[in-house]
């Protein structure tokens, strides 16, 4: 909820599951405040249908906009309309729900088997397609069978893995779907978005997204946003009898609106498709898959020399590309896409049971790396359960007499915390049942107030409630109202009370409704325009007081010891904002928003913006402002939001947060929906990002490792002493043992970084090259050993070898999955513990009893063991010493930087 000294935003109110209530929306739903005489709707389908179609010459587009600026309705008037009191039935409703289908835009999507074919089809199957030909070619058919068995794992891993990503990410989207609130047998209920059916009566509230294709029958007015629809920048006004079309989005207003045209017979309907393709790359993909053509194009230039080199000494040509191919495949990254998918979806799977939902995986990149998140105050820092205090009398003739004034522009059953407060402070006041009201303005965070006309019998009267600078500015006071009002707001402030204002005026009799004047209001016209119409008295000042919520301090120390600087957003007055931010520890420099950026100008005071602890007096405008500016300074920013003014901001932010109860815009603008109350979930949620980012580097150093330590060698190998170090199989049998731990690294139970994280592409080619090198160097040793010391045959080094490339390849799993020593927590996953040391066992059977190679027995199988271990204890103490070297150099730039930076600031 918007948190506003200028006024609270008392529209977009939170409606309760399949709740029962009278109609929460329009005031010509509620039959006790307007004509009882209700116009009727039919639910036909086809006539519903016929009435919004286009003709064919004519594009929606261009029908939205004549549509929209038309002052006219768009389309000839419904013929027999529903009920607006009872809405469809049930039966009539799950009738059309058959029929014409959900209300969905329809999604092309490819055939379970043609995905399954498609591993088959491509650049490294084709490779491994081609050696297993070269196999049977030559009658090496214990090749040829490794071959199609690497080439069928390979595809059956990568599909189960794309198929368990898919169904993630579909689960996301069942989870982020829009819900509407639709009449139904005669009661008001929330259903998701596609279930509606055409004929169905919905209210529309400022921040909904528009769930169909519909007309609007009843209410004040709507200002719809179609700038994604139309092209036009700015909101369109409707009124009863116009369109409105599904994707847009209610800006400001409230109406009541009868579905025209559901799923893929609307005019731009987006409503199912909030979660973005997880085929967007984030940075972080984008340096992994740099480092992985990087690896593809080493891998081509090196087998090419090898293959150069064999033909040139006159090797067999078949066995001799059929080496060549396999070695290609073996070196290439090929599990990099299904990894980076996987370790995305566990990732995503895990915070939606955190209750952050994402919708779009590659955000959790950026939410490992936030230091700054800007979080509104109300509702996330608070509990949101705002308890009246005193009231401040001014004009009113008592406490009842201003509480009534505010109940009446108020909404009892709209679930709003102000509303509520005030509704639950009448005490013994009862509103008079002869009193109607004639038309009612919700609070919008433009005009920053609601607005009401009574009606008792023939005299008539208008209300308004709001921030009391824009109630004083209604009143037009003089100096010393002005100075009673600021000095009364500025005192509870200071006790952490928010206060609203309180005005009325009695309207002539001349004036029939006063719905005019009041729509003259909403387009922003000055009030002391019309005082003949009655001059607006200030009756009082209601405070509120929104106590924090008791897991928020405890959230902001967990936030500043990872490295995350908490700053309050809010738009109360900086009193409020520092008593609030002080109480949870986050210190007491508020920033006024409009000191920060004046009316409207680019930052005035940049530093300011950045070391402040929190902003106040913040409109949805500033949002944006202070998002880009703290960008613009080399953070990363994280920023809450719940209204529909947020979306610019939470779009700019490097992860954008809707918070529990947000709107249906900015969930759509959001990278992250939480479903919890509160900040805590917001830290849960980068601590599990930082695992995830974490893996990912894990399995970049090791891929990268592992390619240098047996391209390098085997290249090597070749061209200085003329021997091929492991067969066709043995590459193959590493290939496919390898990819079984790989895939585990996604559930691995990686570190968890202190601070926050970003890609360091120097750390990661720095530790692969030494852990690769150091990989070469004891490959080569184990050589010489073997050859000059031990005196066995080839057969007998090649199979030695292979089980050392094994063993130690799956032991730099170990190795890079921390910074510190082998045995410090966490621990390796079960999964991945499992799946490393089962591939190790089979390959150790594999040597020992010679599965398609030269067998080697148990004592040459252990001792290579043994070496094993001793490389990987020296591995380990090289990894911690450079993993020091590194840090202490960027601790010694990361200071140099400050310096530099302050020098600067300084002048």
């Amino acid at each position: 909820m918007s948190d506003d000294l200028d006024g609270q935003d008392n529209n977009h109110a939170r409606h309760p599951q399949k709740s029962t209530s009278p109609a929460p929306t329009s005031p010509n739903a509620q039959p006790s405040r307007n004509d009882p005489a209700s116009p009727t709707v039919s639910s036909s389908p086809s006539s519903s249908s016929a009435s919004t179609s286009t003709p064919s010459s004519a594009s929606p587009v261009s029908n939205a906009a004549s549509a929209a600026s038309s002052g006219a309705p768009s389309s000839p008037p419904l013929e027999n309309p529903t009920s607006l009191k009872l809405g469809l039935d049930s039966q009539t409703a799950q009738k059309r729900l058959v029929t014409d289908g959900p209300n969905v835009i329809a999604e092309q999507t490819r055939n379970v088997w043609w995905k399954l074919v498609s591993y088959f089809w491509g650049p490294i199957p084709w490779m491994i397609e081609v050696a297993a030909i070269l196999s049977a070619a030559v009658q090496h058919w214990a090749d040829f069978a490794i071959i199609l068995v690497m080439l069928l794992l390979n595809a059956g891993v990568g599909f189960w893995q794309e198929y368990k990503a898919d169904n993630a990410i579909a689960a996301l989207k069942n989870q982020l779907a829009l819900s509407a609130r639709v009449l139904r047998d005669g009661k008001w209920r929330d259903i998701p978005a596609r279930d509606l059916v055409c004929g169905d009566i919905v209210s529309l509230r400022l921040g909904n997204i528009i769930p169909a294709d519909a007309r609007l029958v009843a209410g004040d007015y709507l200002a719809v946003d179609q700038s994604a629809l139309t092209g036009e920048s700015l909101p369109v006004d409707k009124k009863t009898g116009d369109d409105v079309y599904s994707g847009s989005i209610a800006k400001m207003g409230e109406m009541t609106a009868q579905i025209t045209a559901t799923g893929m017979n609307t005019y731009f309907g987006k409503t199912a498709r909030l979660v973005q393709n997880a085929g967007n790359i984030s940075h972080f993909q984008k340096a992994v898959l740099r480092i992985g053509n990087f690896l593809i194009l080493s891998t081509i230039g090196l087998v090419a020399i090898i293959l150069m080199v064999a033909l040139f000494r006159g090797d067999p040509w078949f066995e001799t590309v059929l080496f060549a191919l396999i070695l290609t495949v073996a070196a290439i990254p090929v599990a990099l896409p299904a990894v980076l998918s996987v370790t995305m979806a566990v990732g995503a799977e895990k915070l939606a049971r955190l209750k952050a939902i994402v919708s779009r995986l590659v955000a959790i990149e950026e939410l490992a790396g936030i230091d700054i998140l800007c979080s509104d105050k109300t509702g996330t820092l608070t509990q949101n359960r705002l308890t009246l205090g005193g009231p401040v009398i001014l004009a009113a003739q008592g406490r009842d007499d201003l509480l009534l004034a505010a109940a009446m522009a108020s909404r009892a059953e709209g679930g709003d915390a102000i509303d509520q407060a005030v509704m639950g402070g009448l005490g013994d006041a009862v509103i008079p049942s002869s009193w109607q009201t004639v038309a009612f303005h919700p609070f919008d965070p433009v005009s920053k107030r609601a607005e009401a006309t009574i009606a008792d019998g023939a005299r008539q009267w208008q209300v308004a409630k709001g921030a009391p600078q824009v109630i004083l500015k209604l009143v037009n006071p003089d100096a010393s109202l002005s100075e009673t009002v600021t000095h009364a707001v500025n005192d509870m402030a200071s006790r952490g009370y928010r206060t609203i204002g309180v005005a009325r005026r009695v309207l002539p009799a001349g004036d029939a409704d006063g719905t005019d004047k009041m729509q003259a209001q909403g387009q922003g016209l000055d009030q002391n325009q019309s005082q003949d119409q009655g001059q607006w008295q200030f009756l009082g000042l209601l405070p509120l007081f929104d106590p924090p919520r008791e897991d928020a301090a405890q959230t902001v120390r967990e936030a500043a010891a990872m490295g995350v600087d908490i700053k309050m957003v809010t738009g109360d007055h900086e009193a409020i904002g520092r008593q609030i931010a002080m109480s949870l520890g986050m210190g007491s420099n508020i920033l006024p928003a409009d000191q920060a950026f004046g009316d409207g100008a680019p930052a005035i005071n940049a530093v300011a913006i950045e070391q402040a602890d929190g902003y106040a007096r913040v409109f949805p405008e500033h949002k944006y402002a202070i998002v880009k500016e703290l960008q613009d300074r080399g953070h990363i920013i994280g920023m809450t939001g719940d209204g529909v003014n947020d979306a610019p901001a939470l779009k700019q932010a490097d992860v954008g947060i809707a918070v529990s109860g947000a709107t249906d815009a900015a969930r759509a603008a959001a990278d992250l929906v939480l479903t919890a109350p509160g900040l805590s979930v917001i830290t849960t949620a980068i601590e599990e990002a930082r695992r995830i980012f974490e893996r990912m580097g894990s399995y970049a150093t090791y891929r990268i490792s592992e390619t240098i330590r047996v391209l390098l060698f085997m290249t090597i190998s070749i061209l200085v002493f003329n021997f091929y170090p492991v067969t066709a199989v043995m590459i193959v049998l590493l290939a496919l043992l390898n990819d079984f731990p790989i895939m585990m690294i996604a559930y691995d139970n990686a570190p968890v970084s202190p601070q926050p994280v970003r890609w360091d592409m120097a750390t990661t080619l720095t530790m692969s090259c030494l852990l690769g090198v150091m990989g070469v160097v004891a490959s080569f040793l184990l050589f010489w050993i073997c050859e000059n010391y031990l005196h066995l045959d080839r057969g007998m080094i090649q199979s030695l070898i292979f089980l050392k490339l094994l063993v130690a390849g799956h032991l730099t799993i170990y190795l890079t999955r921390n910074k510190g020593a082998i045995w410090h927590k966490p621990w390796p996953s079960l999964k991945l513990f499992v799946a490393t040391e089962i591939t190790q066992i089979i390959g150790t059977l594999a040597a020992v009893y010679g599965w398609f190679i030269t067998p080697i027995g148990w004592k040459y199988a252990l001792l290579i063991w043994a070496y094993a271990l001793i490389w990987f204890v020296i591995n380990s103490g090289a990894k911690i010493l450079a993993y020091r070297l590194l840090s202490y150099r960027a601790d010694r730039q990361a200071r140099h930087v400050v310096n530099v930076t302050q020098n600067l600031h300084s002048h």
